[in-house]
């Protein structure tokens, strides 16, 4: 298996841009830089902010010079304070350096005083110093602004005299350092504390001699008023002398919560441009994977995993990496052959690597060209993951389906559309030894350099041409055990059953919505209990290829809202989403349903669970 976390490892050739956003850090002299690296969902832009930061702590010196810091925007989605949650790392982050290097302690604490009066907020202050006064104040801080910010909306005096009370109480418990700093008297304005604090940072950094590097991750996984929070605490860092931010996000979804955020106002293109620009001097996007690139990476995972398996030596690894990424970086002179790929393993490593470098070579231009996988890091992996799955399941069941047979078809369930692949399993099925023979026919065509013609109008496009061409040929095989590792794709092996107009119909109406809808409940109600399992199937199989978008896996529950008996099926599913891509979507419809109700505890108690889904789950359902 392959981890879906940040590579430590460069497979992607990514070496050479984090290399040069590092120079660029360099070279700033200390002037503050902020790089923000661009780019969709999985395609290595937390590998290469990572890349970044490692490429600094090898310069020589790097202890003395630089300070690093990593803040994961994502981790504070759904908390109060994730607006101050950077500003508390940083301030953390100095101290922690301060006291090792046993210097400057005080002037940290004086800014992390700062940082603990702008969480504490200008509008709770003085209504807390006026009604508090010289008393012993505490509590949590969310419940002290809480209780200040139900005083201040209060206008009956039974009220007010309540929440009094619920303040006092909050304040009983505050951390000492909080409560002197609240008796303490603070004349200056908001934007005067603001440069107070920006010059204290300043200040320390100049003193310590260093250039403060922060590596912001996963800005674009936060709803949209958690990442303007994030970047609006950032902006009060930016542009201080010795700072070097280096921020991972979509640029697009980071453009959409600049709108959302300022949906009030009538706000241009111009001005959203203006706003991002202001925040970003130098923005780089992640390269997009090519042939020799995807060709290259495959290889290299394939490799790793025969390294871990004890097949190559981890020095041939090592070396072979080394080798093909820098054949890459040549590779516009020339691209990446297979005489290439061969030798960087050596001639013993190659013959024990013959399959996976033909593989490689062979799936590269699909694994671009397919728009369900267009050269994406992430989906490349999750593909490699599955097939790595379906082999150990092959053997455990004594199937003797090769690994290059796996490949084959599941790159076919992957990238061919429902009709084809419906096609496909249709022909299988009907044969007794689950023969396809029809493909003996265009497989030797294709062969002989004739010209593809499709076996059905489903299998029309150039995809299909390619993949028939890949090694090896089906004809003659006995498909139905691939088949059967792809039962998700396919409603019945045994006996395949063709949908019924009826059932195509609410398919296609299902297709059309991302929420339960009762209209749609009721449609299914009026098929059978199978027929309606026949259609959430293929709803589980649409939500798989969209990566389980929160309307994706909403309209599933239409089906177990007509057939709750239905709901293990639907649970299955759901396990597969990985723990920290679960929808929130799904918590008012999972909550007090029967079925569920193993899923909904599993999923609170884990904390990979995002926290605001964790929230709902402890909501009453609908």
């Amino acid at each position: 298996m392959w981890h879906d976390i940040e590579a430590k490892v460069d497979l992607l050739n990514f070496s050479l841009v984090a290399q040069a956003a590092a120079e660029l850090i360099r070279d700033s002299g200390g002037a503050p830089i902020t790089i923000g690296v661009s780019g969709g969902w999985g395609v290595g832009k937390s590998s290469l902010v990572k890349m970044v930061g490692r490429t600094l702590e090898n310069d020589k010196d790097a202890a003395k010079k630089y300070i690093f810091l990593e803040f994961n925007a994502w981790l504070y989605q759904g908390f109060d304070d994730a607006r101050h949650a950077l500003l508390q790392a940083v301030s953390d982050r100095l101290l922690e350096v301060a006291k090792e290097r046993k210097t400057f302690i005080d002037d940290v604490l004086a800014f992390a005083r700062r940082v603990k009066w702008l969480k504490l907020g200008r509008i709770a202050l003085p209504t807390v110093v006026g009604l508090v006064g010289g008393t012993t104040l505490g509590g949590p801080v969310g419940a002290v602004l809480g209780a200040a910010g139900g005083f201040i909306k209060s206008t009956e005096a039974a009220d007010r005299e309540k929440e009094l009370e619920k303040l006092k109480e909050a304040y009983g418990q505050l951390h000492p350092e909080l409560a002197d700093a609240l008796r303490e008297e603070q004349p200056d304005s908001l934007p005067k504390e603001i440069q107070g604090l920006r010059d204290a940072f300043a200040g320390i950094l100049s003193k310590l001699d260093v250039t403060l590097v922060v590596l912001v991750d996963d800005l674009d996984r936060c709803l949209p008023n958690t990442a303007i929070a994030t970047l609006e605490a950032m902006r009060l860092l930016l542009h201080v002398p010795r700072t070097a931010f280096i921020i991972a996000a979509d640029e697009q979804m980071i453009r959409s919560a600049v709108r959302v955020h300022f949906s009030d106002g009538d706000i241009s293109d111009d001005l959203v441009t203006s706003y991002f620009d202001k925040l970003i001097q130098v923005p780089l996007r992640v390269p997009r994977l090519g042939i020799n690139e995807v060709k290259v990476y495959v290889l290299l995972l394939l490799a790793e995993r025969a390294e871990r398996r004890g097949k190559i030596s981890a020095q041939v690894f090592a070396d072979a990496q080394r080798s093909l990424l820098d054949s890459l970086q040549r590779a516009w002179s020339g691209g990446i052959t297979h005489e290439v790929l061969k030798r960087a393993f050596g001639d013993d490593g190659a013959k024990t690597l013959s399959t996976e470098i033909d593989m490689a070579e062979q799936l590269a231009h699909l694994l671009v060209s397919a728009e369900q996988i267009a050269g994406n890091p992430r989906l490349i992996k999750r593909f490699l993951n599955n097939l790595a799955i379906r082999e150990t399941l092959a053997k455990a069941q004594g199937m003797t389906t090769g690994f290059d047979v796996l490949v084959k078809m599941q790159l076919f369930e992957r990238c061919a559309s429902g009709a084809a692949f419906e096609f496909l399993a249709k022909n299988v099925s009907a044969h007794d030894e689950g023969h396809f023979d029809a493909l003996a026919v265009v497989e030797t065509a294709l062969r002989n350099g004739e010209e593809y013609k499709a076996l059905d109008p489903s299998w029309t496009g150039s995809f299909y041409e390619q993949w028939l061409k890949l090694d090896p040929p089906l004809a003659g095989m006995n498909l139905k055990p691939a088949l059967y590792l792809s039962r998700d794709r396919a409603t019945s092996i045994a006996s395949y059953d063709q949908l019924s107009a009826e059932v195509r119909a609410v398919l296609e109406a299902a297709l059309q919505v991302d929420q339960v809808i009762p209209g749609l409940v009721t449609q299914l109600k009026a098929l059978s209990e199978q027929e309606a399992e026949q259609v959430l199937v293929r709803l589980i199989r649409r939500a798989r290829s969209d990566n389980w978008s929160g309307g994706a896996v909403t309209r599933m529950f239409n089906c177990t809202d007509a057939y709750p008996n239905l709901g293990g099926v639907l649970v299955n599913a759901l396990q597969e989403i990985s723990a920290k891509q679960r929808p929130s979507q799904v918590g008012p419809l999972l909550t007090g349903k029967s079925w569920a109700t193993e899923l909904v505890t599993q999923w609170k108690e884990d904390k990979d669970t995002p926290t605001q889904l964790r929230r709902m789950l402890g909501l009453r359902g609908r």
